[in-house]
């Protein structure tokens, strides 16, 4: 069946629900369902990422959403399509730039506004030590003490692996289950859900929807599109041919099938054909 919705894994897609002026409310209503009840958003204002950075090379780095709320907080907000190397390092490079951003000419007492980088991940990562972190959906992280007692408040990592999100339609229970269920199935929607159909979403929807895109704009989508396909393709060869030659090098070690079976996730007959 042919989408009806755009894919919002796509920079395109991304960037039009979230990322134009227009989209203001959409992003907002967003950013608040992550935050606590205490930090609100009221009003958002887009800055330009040139003004990060102080080379060619840092601006070029950030790109997605940078913006600012009325109480001069700033938001990175990053959609990641596939794992990087140094992924956590880089987030952590960038939020120093809206940090060094607030730097004042002549006296100042280096009082600084609060900084969040949020990350929406098409993958998991891959270094948690119990089962029950590998299924968390959303992962915030600010700077604690050896005690746990949080040192710094005002620098924010959220994360949010969007795989691990398996809710269905009649599990939801918060907003953020809502846009999280949104942007992860937008693309297969034919129809709005009844229990997401409210004015924000219905503005969503109505954004992402391809048939009301210009000549322009529905190629630029394509693009957008076949560019997040070749890349899912490349990550997803990579990671299967990596997965066989563990096996491989496993059956060849003498291991057994079923010690195999269980560390690769392949079933038994695609272990005895190598």
């Amino acid at each position: 069946m042919k989408a009806k919705y755009l894919n919002p894994f796509t920079d395109f897609g991304f960037k039009k629900i979230f990322g134009e002026e227009a989209s203001k409310p959409l992003l907002i209503d967003f950013l608040n369902a992550l935050l606590p009840q205490t930090d609100k958003i009221v009003d958002l204002t887009f800055k330009n990422n040139e003004q990060l950075g102080q080379t060619d090379l840092d601006r070029k780095a950030i790109y997605d959403i940078y913006c600012e709320n009325e109480k001069g907080e700033r938001f990175i907000v990053e959609l990641q399509k596939a794992k990087q190397n140094y992924f956590k390092e880089r987030t952590i490079y960038y939020s120093t730039f809206p940090i060094r951003e607030q730097a004042e000419k002549g006296e100042w007492n280096y009082n600084l506004k609060a900084v969040y980088c949020i990350g929406i991940l098409d993958f998991t990562f891959d270094d948690y030590e119990t089962e029950s972190e590998k299924s968390e959906v959303v992962h915030t992280i600010k700077l604690k003490n050896q005690n746990g007692k949080t040192f710094y408040d005002k620098l924010t990592f959220i994360y949010l692996e969007m795989p691990n999100f398996k809710l269905t339609e009649n599990q939801l229970e918060n907003r953020l289950d809502k846009w999280l269920y949104f942007i992860k199935h937008l693309e297969d929607f034919q129809t709005i859900p009844t229990i997401i159909a409210d004015d924000v979403f219905n503005q969503a929807f109505e954004k992402a929807e391809l048939a009301k895109f210009g000549q322009t704009e529905l190629a630029n989508y394509e693009n957008s599109l076949k560019i997040y396909r070749d890349l899912k393709g490349v990550i997803d060869t990579a990671f299967d041919e990596g997965i066989l030659k563990v096996a491989k090098n496993l059956k060849e070690e003498g291991m057994n099938i079923e010690f195999i079976i269980k560390v690769t996730g392949l079933t038994k007959k695609e272990i005895d054909k190598l």
